[in-house]
């Protein structure tokens, strides 16, 4: 279909882009990169609930998130160091891919084997090595996902892998419970470390993507060595050093100098965007058990319902963003997400029941995960293909921090003002992330996809 000089893909393209075998891998991959999230986090809380463990020191269990945080430090490392032979035989992604996934399997091996009644320091180091594989196997899947496909796809990419991802979370989460329940917390990790043969055998199976280093990247790396004055030395020192400006200098330097005065503008959609969303989250459940829904009506209506209700929002959005292009879905879904987020202002004024809950968190759950698809699209599309782990990473990072720093204080907005004017403030912070992506349309038409 032609408008003018626009070209825009047909309902059947833009479907068939789930019939892609890459496309098709994200889900396993998704899989592989949730699975090991819970198991360090709520799942491992509640196993040590089970045994009586301390509040405090679970809190403290909880310091092993950091790892997510700041993966960005070593993604460096990931985009320009090869691992020996490994590399040799499945390049640069898919080594160091199948390097974090047996990690994070001995890992939680290791948690299994180990007795928290009278090990609990071992237990917490399998824990942070299963973070620390974790981290470092989102920063290659998110790599090899945005340079195995073009950008068109990213979308759907990007769908299938919030259906890998949410099916491993119910894996890790109830299907955790339910093994524990049966036989024990030992026999549960035994089993998730298992499943993440998943992950390995997926690792096997895809082809490596190819890795350029264009004209313009590989000159922009020549200056800067020859600024820092290591260019062409190679004394130990100097070549940490040219190493460093490469690796961790170069993907900042390139990616400002490519966008120019957009950069500002790029990263303040990155930070604004899941604004509404994040600060929302955090007194979801409080919210639904404070209108006095009981805990199997929040799992049955939140969890299960509102996982497909995810997933079909996340699968839209790849179709729209492979029918349109990338930058108006992303907009719409700014919009969804700060519209639906103020139907939970309505849903604190009217007599609670179930069909409300289920159509607020249908609603909510689809444009979130229209928005996600959109928005995981567009980060993939700004990236460098010679630096894609380390300028990913920073996005991830930027689009997360601001959020949970606004969120933290989500409580105190509750106890002051009340859930209808709390939801009417967040989804107000949605109006930034709009009016972001509006005036990033202006300064940026376009092109639709052929």
């Amino acid at each position: 279909m032609t408008n003018g000089t626009e070209t825009t893909r047909s309902w059947r393209q833009a479907l068939a882009v789930y019939t892609q075998p890459r496309v098709l891998a994200m889900v396993f991959l998704g899989f592989a990169a949730g699975l090991p999230f819970l198991l360090v986090f709520s799942t491992l809380s509640a196993w040590l609930r089970d045994i009586d463990t301390a509040r405090t020191t679970i809190g403290f269990f909880s310091w092993v998130g950091i790892t997510y945080s700041i993966k960005v430090f070593w993604a460096p490392v990931i985009d320009r160091l090869p691992l020996p032979v490994l590399t040799a035989v499945l390049g640069k992604r898919r080594s160091w891919m199948l390097a974090a996934q047996l990690t994070i399997a001995a890992g939680l091996a290791g948690m299994a084997l180990t007795d928290p009644h009278t090990d609990l320091t071992w237990l917490a180091l399998f824990a942070l090595l299963v973070a620390f594989g974790s981290a470092t196997q989102d920063i290659t899947v998110d790599a090899w996902r945005i340079e195995a496909v073009d950008r068109v796809l990213q979308g759907a990419m990007a769908a299938t892998y919030v259906l890998g991802y949410r099916l491993a979370l119910l894996v890790a989460g109830a299907g955790a419970f339910y093994i524990a329940e049966a036989s024990s917390w030992s026999s549960a990790y035994l089993v998730m470390a298992a499943l993440m043969g998943i992950g390995v055998i997926t690792t096997l199976v895809i082809r490596e993507p190819r890795h350029n280093l264009d004209a313009r990247t590989a000159a922009l790396e020549e200056r800067l060595e020859s600024a820092v004055g290591v260019r062409g030395r190679q004394d130990p020192w100097a070549r940490l050093a040219a190493w460093f400006s490469d690796a961790v200098v170069s993907p900042f330097v390139e990616f400002f100098q490519r966008n120019g005065t957009l950069a500002v503008l790029i990263l303040l959609v990155v930070g604004a965007y899941k604004l509404s969303d994040i600060t929302m989250g955090v007194m979801a459940n409080p919210f639904y058990l404070d209108l006095g829904f009981s805990k199997t009506d929040i799992a049955n209506v939140t969890k299960i319902f509102g996982f497909f209700m995810t997933i079909a929002g996340a699968a839209l959005g790849g179709i729209m963003v492979a029918r349109y292009g990338i930058l108006r879905p992303l907009l719409a879904g700014a919009i969804l997400v700060a519209s639906t987020n103020l139907l939970f202002v309505w849903l604190a004024t009217s007599e609670p029941d179930l069909v409300s809950l289920a159509m607020v968190i249908s609603a909510d759950n689809l444009g979130g995960g229209f928005a996600t698809s959109a928005f995981i699209a567009w980060l993939s599309s700004l990236t460098n293909s010679a630096y894609t782990a380390t300028q990913y990473a920073l996005f991830s990072s930027l689009m997360t921090l601001p959020a949970k720093f606004i969120g933290g204080f989500s409580g105190a907005v509750v106890d002051t003002t009340g859930y209808a004017s709390f939801f009417l403030y967040a989804g107000l912070l949605g109006t930034p992330a709009i009016l972001l992506v509006l005036a990033l349309i202006s300064r940026q038409p376009e092109e639709r996809p052929a």
